[in-house]
């Protein structure tokens, strides 16, 4: 497969870039990819707010209460249309700043020599004149002109469709080749080149700057759109029923049409787009915060369904930086402990200290190791950094393990310094180095893999010795450490040539390397699989080393390690000996084409996948997957631009964070369509019902306008910030194919509903039996009960958590005694002052809703999502939590 179509995979060959790519180009780098797009008007955002039907329904009956003199009325509806206008056009603003927050974090940088120094800078940046620093991986900010090329192939397909990569040459014939443009992948190679035009005078810009891609529309916002076109053709149906009923009853046109509208209005959820709108954006910018930056905006409610975890291992799940553990010599093994290439840590035999002639023949390994080495060790430059390592990583982890022992390689080389050396190839597979010593000798130090090395034409020792390091060898390769076998010997002369020097040498021991699991490694893997989520190990490393890494991550148990088929490389792939990819848990010696199969089979059988990656060949398999996450450290540009989450930290466990928060952001927005359409549904019962009762009209339309506004204006949008559920991550994810009112959500509405129409019908019933205000009672128990289901769904109800929901049920109690109290919003509502009994009438209707809607969603938790849970989880051969 070509390089090309491992990075922009594209079954389309067109001559030149299409507007539907350059749409799909402009949607995936960003806007900084280009100059910004213009700021909304205020205007804008007002007339879009103002065109949404059912607030031209509610204009509509502002004309019709003035026309008709009813000017309370329409005082009452004018308050209601300036505050859905305004809480929309806040939302709306605030969701735009949220999602402006996360492109400005994810904008794609560039290495540019301003002033001769090197700097990285934001592409938006990138002016002409400077010089861009290009390598592999790399997107190219804007249009150049090279000046230097070092083997240098570059990905055109975004421009010309072309899936041969281009070669490019600084000092060709060619003009084309000496020329880069914007938004092309550098996939091998180095350049220096000078920027000739950015933005919207590049050549991708050029192409673009016509093109204006509207926002698409997550999954979730389509299908609760679908919802509301439904919810609006029953609700208006149910309410042109109360219209035709209250005229039968010798009601005014003109007073029963205003209701009708009222209760349209009153009945669906019209602020729930931008409320979930808000939701998505708020849960993204609190993925930031915890390391996972969000790229796009529907990421947010699908990491909530993910049932499947594709990870890499090399900085991923490991630490990406090699590591001694072990070192084993003919007088037994040690445990070496500590990170990375910092160089502290112990020496361990069973758990205690080495004995002195133990500990001096581990030494005799490190220094030899050390002495034959080219690598070196970098200290932090800062106190928060790590250390770093120059060279071959595994000789950097013998230059660690030569430090913990107290051997730097500074003092070694002053001691003992090189003269000569034998250098390490593929065929060899060992390295020899040569020193002079203080005493005039020449010593020689030797390190390679085993079987190169175990041999006896290379040493002098005795075949039990070398069958015993031979099998210790193999061991230790068989638990994925790579092997390394040290020996030494002793001169009086230099030899020549210096390959003369590999003999007769002393089997010094092995030394074994790994890339460790990360702390946290473990735990995540074990998080996923509580939460319901396959974790699957895609690599290009060795099967034997896979297999270790998944055992000591718990991907795989330790009498599965074995088993057949959970194990397999890439060749056992291409030969097609493997029936079912999803059966398997580690993948081996990969090639980028087999992950997009494996990812791709996942998807197949219904899974949602999430896929990690950091290099250019990890392109793919992040793009055909649910969700692509990329590492923002050490990821290349190409991974992080294809991904939807990209991991700041690149850990693992920040995936995790991220499920988490998409469960909590969709849980919140079932909770509000469940609260929302419980109260609109009752007050449609209660204005259908009430007359059945006696009750003429159960409530005036300024009523009703009323309660939808303190109800949805002000505690609908507190609902949104509730906190997670603290078993969030011990259920299963939703099936993805799940409606928005599935799992029983609808019927909790109904129940719920039909219960506080009943409470709220009852009072009412008995206050006018008592010669009471009924109105007003049923007035106030309405908005009590609605208020008291808000508080009743909540996970925990006196968490300090979010207490923008209690505050915001206090101020709508407090605007709702106001309706009663306040003369002026009493004339307007037609409320009357109740005695204490009936306050204590209304607030007993709202502690019953209370306490039903806690006992509903008790009831839903151990019913409904524990046997969800045990269906799903068995369904993936995984034994619930």
């Amino acid at each position: 497969m070509s390089v090309s179509s491992d990075v922009h995979p594209d079954p389309t060959h067109e001559a030149g870039l299409s507007r539907e790519r350059a749409a799909r180009l402009l949607t995936e780098c960003g806007p900084n990819t280009l100059a910004p797009p213009a700021a909304i008007s205020l205007w804008s955002r007002v007339s879009a707010q103002l065109r949404d039907p059912l607030i031209i329904v509610l204009l509509a009956a502002v004309a019709l209460t003035v026309a008709t003199a009813d000017y309370a009325d329409a005082i009452i509806i004018s308050v209601v249309v300036l505050f859905n206008t305004t809480v929309g056009v806040v939302q709306e603003v605030r969701a735009d700043n949220a999602v402006a927050a996360l492109l400005a974090m994810t904008a794609p940088t560039a290495r540019v020599r301003r002033d001769g120094t090197e700097q990285e800078v934001a592409s938006a940046d990138v002016v002409p004149g400077d010089v861009l620093m290009l390598g592999e991986g790399d997107i190219v900010p804007a249009d150049a002109t090279l000046r230097q090329a070092a083997a240098l192939l570059v990905d055109e397909s975004t421009l010309t469709g072309e899936s041969v990569p281009a070669d490019k040459d600084a000092h060709g014939t060619d003009p084309d080749a000496a020329r880069l443009q914007a938004g092309t992948v550098v996939v091998r190679g180095r350049a220096v080149a000078t920027v000739t035009a950015t933005g919207a005078h590049s050549a991708l810009g050029v192409i673009a700057a016509s093109l204006h891609p509207g926002q698409q529309l997550t999954p979730l916002q389509k299908r609760l759109a679908g919802l509301g076109k439904v919810l609006a053709l029953v609700t208006v149906g149910l309410c042109l029923l109360a219209l035709g009923l209250g005229l039968l009853r010798g009601q005014s046109l003109e007073l029963m049409a205003v209701t009708a509208i009222s209760l349209v209005v009153a009945a669906v959820p019209e602020s729930l787009p931008a409320v979930v709108t808000l939701g998505l954006a708020l849960g993204a910018r609190r993925m930031a915060a915890r390391n996972a930056v969000v790229r796009r905006l529907s990421a947010v409610e699908t990491l909530g369904s993910v049932t499947v975890l594709a990870t890499d291992k090399t900085g991923t799940l490991t630490e990406g930086r090699m590591l001694l553990e072990r070192v084993w010599t003919p007088l037994g093994t040690v445990t070496v402990s500590g990170t990375g290439y910092e160089p502290v840590g112990e020496f361990l035999h069973a758990g205690l200290p080495p004995t002195p002639a133990l500990a001096d023949a581990v030494r005799e390994v490190l220094v030899t190791g050390a002495l034959c080495n080219d690598a070196s060790l970098v200290p932090p430059a800062e106190a928060a950094t790590p250390w770093a390592a120059l060279g071959d990583p595994t000789e950097a982890a013998l230059l660690t393990g030569a430090a913990k022992a107290g051997c730097a390689r500074e003092g070694l080389i002053l001691a003992r310094p090189r003269i000569g050396e034998v250098p390490f190839d593929s065929l060899r597979k060992r390295m020899t180095t040569l020193h002079t010593t203080p005493a005039g000798t020449i010593d020689i130090c030797l390190k390679g893999a085993p079987e190169a090395v175990l041999e006896p034409s290379l040493l002098d020792e005795e075949p039990e010795v070398l069958q015993r390091a031979r099998e210790e060898a193999a061991a230790l390769s068989a638990e994925g450490y790579r092997v390394l076998a040290v020996a030494a010997g002793s001169r009086t002369a230099l030899p020549d040539p210096a390959e003369k020097s590999e003999s007769g040498l002393r089997l010094l021991g092995l030394a074994a390397i790994s890339d460790p699991p990360k702390a946290a490694a473990e735990a995540t893997v074990l998080a996923c699989r509580s939460a319901g989520i396959t974790s699957v190990l895609i690599t290009g490393d060795h099967p034997a080393t896979a297999r270790a890494i998944a055992v000591r991550v718990a991907i795989l148990q330790r009498d599965e390690a074995e088993q057949p088929g959970l194990v397999v490389t890439g060749r056992e792939l291409a030969a097609g000996q493997v029936p079912d990819l999803t059966a398997v848990r580690v993948f081996a010696r990969t090639s980028p084409q087999q992950k997009l199969d494996i990812v791709g089979a996942w998807q197949a059988r219904g899974e949602v996948t999430a896929m990690t990656g950091d290099g250019v060949n990890d392109g793919p398999a992040l793009r055909q997957a649910d969700i692509g996450v990329a590492m923002g450290r050490r990821g290349t540009e190409v991974a992080r631009q294809a991904a939807d989450l990209v991991l700041a930290d690149d850990e693992l466990t920040s995936v995790v964070a991220a499920v988490e928060e998409g469960r909590r952001v969709y849980a919140n927005i079932r909770r509000f369509l469940l609260y929302a359409l419980a109260g609109g549904a009752a007050e449609i019962l209660i204005m259908l019902l009430g007359p059945l009762f006696g009750l003429a009209l159960p409530l005036r339309a300024g009523q009703i306008l009323w309660i939808n506004l303190l109800t949805h204006g002000l505690t609908g949008v507190a609902m949104g910030a509730e906190p997670s559920s603290p078993d969030a991550m011990h259920r299963p994810p939703r099936r993805p194919q799940q409606h928005v009112l599935g799992g029983g959500l609808w019927q909790r509405v109904l129940r719920l509903s039909i219960l506080v129409t009943a409470v709220c019908l009852g009072v009412s019933l008995w206050v006018r039996h008592t010669g009471g205000p009924w109105q007003t009672v049923l007035f106030l128990s309405l908005l009590a009960a609605q208020l008291g289901v808000a508080l009743g769904l909540r996970e925990r109800v006196l968490t300090r958590r979010n207490l923008s929901l209690p505050v915001a049920v206090l101020a709508a109690a407090a605007l709702g005694a106001a309706a009663v109290y306040v003369p002026f919003l009493a004339h307007l509502l037609g409320t009357s002052a109740l005695s204490w009994q009936d306050i204590g009438i209304t607030a007993a209707a709202g502690l019953i809703a209370f306490t039903a809607a806690r006992t509903e969603s008790r009831l839903a938790k151990s019913t409904g999502d524990s046997s969800t849970a045990a269906v799903t989880v068995r369904r993936r051969g995984i034994e619930p939590t």
